[in-house]
């Protein structure tokens, strides 16, 4: 068992869940405002889902570089696609600010 640190919670997931589908089960949220309707329901597509990450987790993906390579992302900000991620381990989980989670430096 692997514990995701999200928003003052300790959640426990089984090693390997996808991180959305952890917080989204555990009644959280990997997405801001109306990005809880309007996102590509974790295909890495939209990249409403981005949330910074300290822990053992997947490697980026091709799916997920892609998409934070593309504004508004920028790929230097260490963010990270929650419906893309695996949790390898524990994990501390911060969403920063901006429809896409964007905005590291408020």
């Amino acid at each position: 068992m692997s514990i995701v640190r999200f928003r003052g919670r300790e959640i426990d997931c089984e090693e390997g869940a996808v991180l959305r589908n952890v917080l989204l089960d555990a009644g959280e949220t990997p997405h801001n405002g109306s990005a809880d309707y309007l996102n590509c329901r974790g295909n890495g597509v939209c990249g409403t889902c981005a949330v910074d990450v300290d822990g053992e987790v997947s490697d980026r993906n091709a799916r997920e570089r892609s998409r934070l390579s593309k504004p508004p992302h920028d790929p230097e900000s260490g963010l990270r696609l929650s419906c893309q991620t695996r949790v390898i381990g524990d994990v501390e989980v911060e969403k920063y600010g901006g429809f896409w989670g964007q905005k590291v430096k408020e």
